[in-house]
């Protein structure tokens, strides 16, 4: 019997015959194709933050769950992390499709993705639902979106193809235009507010000004632009105030918000010492605003100890490395200016989010890439995830030709 479940290829050699007949160096198709072509690493990185995601949501929900309950409703414990399952469900067929696109496919994506998002963005301050004190949300119960989240990998990818142009001419206005883009999202951010994702797209955008190559003359000139933009936003934006006020004085700053988030954020971070209290045996997390999202980190420190805090610091270091050390070798300036965008964008992120966390930054109301719950989160960094997983894609056993052609045999 084992003899003919083998002839028939259902056994175990079977399979395995199949699997390499679909994914192996000679297959043509289009999953065995990416299946070579694909950084996998990079691909076990983000899957392992997923997971990690999922633990620390799993963790932070009952806490969650009491603080949103009240006399009308009872959220139950496990809510926010069976939600966020569903989320992750919809979130891994997006990155894994994305990242299947060929690159110049991709890149036309991201040019209308960032045209309908802008005007999204846009519709915000109109028709945008509150939430907290801001108004950053647009649509209606469902399918309700955070319009800056999908914004964010277009406008890298838009923002890389046109100052991928300045190798082919230097003296195009790209600076210019790309600065006039990235003004008009500033100011569309600043309407709903939010500060967090103004931060980010300016900082994405510096970065990929110093990859085209600009003068440092013009990069100091930018910098110190930079810094009389938050001098600016502290005399005259009143939320940017508060929360600087509040991170540097506290409650003695006068119409100062406190700091409770902040410290009580840092009580529950520093409460499980090195190695945690335990999966679900946290119990200062429950004393903390927002804990499945803006401050999971701290509740990852609580349950489970600063060593796994350090090893999430690590994992997102090490996506971060493997792109750069991919880049190394690339000769597309498209290619290095969007991947090297789309992996800052996450590495900002997450430094911020740990940086309010810890409590060396105010609050900002910035989630943790792939950690903290949320749907338009989630979804949106797998759009991204999935195109730097499109924009990395080389066969290891062709070699390059000259600059922008691809590959050859």
């Amino acid at each position: 019997m084992t003899d003919v479940w083998r002839g028939n290829g259902i056994g175990a050699v079977g399979v395995k015959a199949r699997v390499e007949q679909q994914l192996g160096r000679a297959s043509h198709s289009p999953l065995g194709v990416w299946f070579r072509d694909i950084d996998r690493v990079l691909l076990l990185l983000a899957l392992i933050l997923i997971a990690v995601g999922l633990v620390a949501v799993a963790a932070a929900s009952p806490a969650s769950a009491e603080r949103y309950s009240d006399s009308t409703r009872q959220v139950p414990a496990m809510y926010y992390f069976w939600r966020q399952l569903g989320w992750v469900g919809m979130s891994i067929p997006v990155l894994l499709g994305v990242s299947m696109l060929p690159v110049n496919v991709a890149r036309r994506m991201a040019l209308l993705g960032s045209l309908a998002f802008l005007l999204c963005l846009a519709a915000v301050p109109l028709v945008g639902v509150d939430a907290n004190g801001a108004r950053r949300w647009i649509g209606y119960g469902f399918a309700q979106f955070q319009p800056s989240e999908f914004l964010k990998p277009c406008f890298i990818v838009t923002t890389a193809w046109i100052l991928s142009f300045r190798a082919q001419d230097e003296k195009l206005p790209v600076m210019p235009i790309t600065a006039a883009l990235t003004g008009l999202i500033v100011f569309l951010l600043m309407l709903q507010p939010d500060f967090g994702q103004t931060i980010v797209f300016g900082s994405v955008w510096l970065i990929l000004l110093l990859v085209a190559g600009i003068s440092p003359r013009m990069m100091g000139a930018l910098g110190a632009l930079g810094i009389g933009g938050v001098v600016s936003a502290y005399m005259f934006y009143g939320t940017a105030r508060a929360r600087i006020d509040s991170f540097l004085f506290g409650d003695a700053a006068a119409g100062a918000a406190d700091t409770y988030q902040t410290d009580m954020a840092h009580a529950v971070l520093t409460a499980g010492g090195i190695t945690g209290r335990g999966p679900g045996a946290g119990t200062v997390k429950f004393r903390l605003p927002e804990a499945h999202t803006d401050y999971i980190y701290a509740v990852v420190g609580e349950e489970f100890g600063l060593i796994a805090c350090a090893i999430i610091t690590l994992l997102f270091m090490a996506i971060i490395v493997r792109v750069m050390v991919k880049l190394l070798e690339e000769d597309d300036a498209f290619r290095v200016l969007a991947a090297a965008g789309l992996v800052s964008q996450f590495g900002v992120q997450a430094m911020i989010n740990m940086a309010v966390n810890t409590g060396l930054a105010p609050s900002k109301g910035m989630t943790l890439p792939f950690i903290s719950y949320g749907g338009s989160s989630m979804i949106a960094l797998s759009l991204g995830m999935g195109l730097l997983l499109a924009f990395t894609r080389r066969n290891p056993y062709l070699a390059r030709t000259s600059y922008g052609t691809g590959w050859s045999g």
